[in-house]
């Protein structure tokens, strides 16, 4: 059986429509929403529907409408909604009266969790590996590695990037390179935090762009380790995503990471790789830093860990394994459900090679976006790796660059956005002035999807092009 096959036979779950004591209009569910939740909230105002139900690749809103989402919960739904691996071992733990909150106490569950996840690293790391259950949420992982880090080397500097994305507690939040959620805080937790140019190939920081750019990344970098006279204390460790994903879907040379890695190893300087959003077949391999043949020391995991529940862990190696009982908790670590079904995840991506699949179908994705392209000048780079994919939006009336690009066109990437709504099509922007257009389906779309997903698209950016 062919894995494309093998996806399209595993359909997801369909759920009874039978009326509940949720049927509401959902102009009442969105007025009360406005109304009584914080100002703090962000996808409803950008995405201004309420949700009914849910099946694979798609949504049914409390009206009726069908949407295709290529948001899946920011990534967190590498098999789509409620499919039947994952509502299987979620009712197997209900049916054996399995404890659902054990803290870190150990279960049959949580050690087979383990076995999964340790199964699918690679083998350099998973035979040294080291795993911290953390709060349920990608950024108190973030804050655990952080933690780990620093007392494991004795030193407190982090080295994050340009761009980057790590959660927001304060904590992560000072490694985030977006200076918006930062305003308003006066006093942030960035003692210590030190920004470096991420290879942006597109816009590279050193106005150079290719294999020079990313020479010239590199030689700062080691400069800045090296030179006694940098002004830099060396870190306890750097931290990086491998694709940028809120930053704009930006994946680093795989030379770069190399790089990098060979570096911070030198230096003694631990390499956290967030793996958050990329990891679990994303991006056309279990983890993305296997695209560059790289062991990290530390892999920050949540989202599609969970199958689609609350999860997040730190995995790591033994040398850093030096902090005591209790330097690191919460309450909801012990998560039952959420193990056994990201262990049932977990098995159906390495059962189905689900990775081949995804990297297939964003080769097909973006051999659709390219021949648009053609047609639109708007669609100013086109990248990502696997299904983790962006286009940054143009203006090509604009002023080029020193590398001969256009300025972003932020006015309309949200036009864009919202015309995609209108058709049925559920997309989230990214990136600088929020001018990427991303595209993060589950990993089980078909290429049927893919082509509907991409002439919804090019519809779409026509018809906001013709309102400007």
């Amino acid at each position: 059986m062919s894995v494309a096959t093998s996806l399209v036979e595993d359909q997801p779950v369909r759920i009874s429509p039978a009326d509940t004591l949720y049927e509401f209009e959902e102009s009442a569910l969105l007025a009360r929403q406005s109304r009584q939740e914080s100002n703090a909230r962000s996808y409803p105002r950008r995405i201004p529907l309420a949700l009914k139900r849910a099946s694979g690749l798609y949504v049914e809103d409390v009206e009726g409408r069908r949407f295709i989402d290529c948001l899946a919960g920011a990534g967190t739904l590498a098999l789509g909604h409620n499919h039947p691996v994952v509502i299987q071992a979620i009712q197997q733990v209900l049916a054996d009266g399995l404890p659902l909150h054990t803290l870190d106490l150990t279960t049959p569950v949580k050690d087979q969790f383990v076995q999964d996840l340790f199964g699918l690293l690679p083998e350099a790391l998973a035979r040294e590996a080291k795993i911290q259950f953390c709060g349920p949420t990608g950024t108190d992982a973030v804050e655990a590695a952080l933690k780990l880090v620093r007392t494991a080397t004795g030193r407190t500097t982090v080295v994050s990037f340009s761009g980057g994305y790590h959660g927001m507690s304060q904590g992560a939040l000072s490694l985030m390179g977006s200076l918006g959620p930062k305003k308003p805080l006066a006093a942030l937790l960035n003692n210590g935090v030190q920004f470096m140019p991420y290879p942006y190939d597109y816009r590279c920081p050193f106005g150079l762009g290719g294999k020079a750019g990313v020479q010239a990344n590199l030689h700062y970098l080691e400069t800045l380790f090296t030179d006694p006279e940098a002004g830099v204390q060396l870190p306890a460790a750097v931290i990086v995503e491998v694709v940028q994903g809120e930053g704009g879907v930006i994946p680093a040379d795989l030379d770069w990471l190399r790089g990098l890695r060979r570096i911070t190893e030198q230096a003694g300087v631990a390499l956290i790789v967030d793996e958050i959003q990329s990891g679990f077949s994303r991006t056309g391999k279990m983890f993305a830093f296997e695209h560059a043949g790289i062991i990290p020391d530390v892999v920050v995991l949540s989202k599609a860990i969970g199958g689609s529940l609350p999860l997040a862990v730190v995995v790591y190696r033994e040398w850093l394994d030096t902090w005591l009982p209790g330097a690191h908790a919460g309450t909801f670590r012990g998560n039952q459900m959420a193990m056994a079904a990201g262990s049932a995840v977990m098995r159906y991506l390495k059962e189905h090679n689900v990775a081949d699949h995804a990297a297939a179908m964003g080769e097909r994705l973006s051999e659709h976006l390219r021949i648009l392209q053609r047609d639109f000048p708007q669609l100013g780079d086109i990248r990502g790796r696997g299904l983790m994919l962006g286009v940054e939006l143009v203006d090509p009336a604009g002023t080029p660059d020193s590398l001969g690009h256009p300025p972003v066109f932020a006015g309309l990437a949200p036009l864009v956005q919202r015309e995609c709504l209108k058709r049925g099509l559920i997309l989230e922007l990214g990136g600088r002035q929020g001018a990427v257009v991303r595209f993060l389906p589950p990993l089980i779309i078909t290429a049927g999807e893919i082509d509907e997903v991409a002439a919804i698209f090019g519809n779409a950016l026509s018809a906001a092009l013709a309102r400007l």
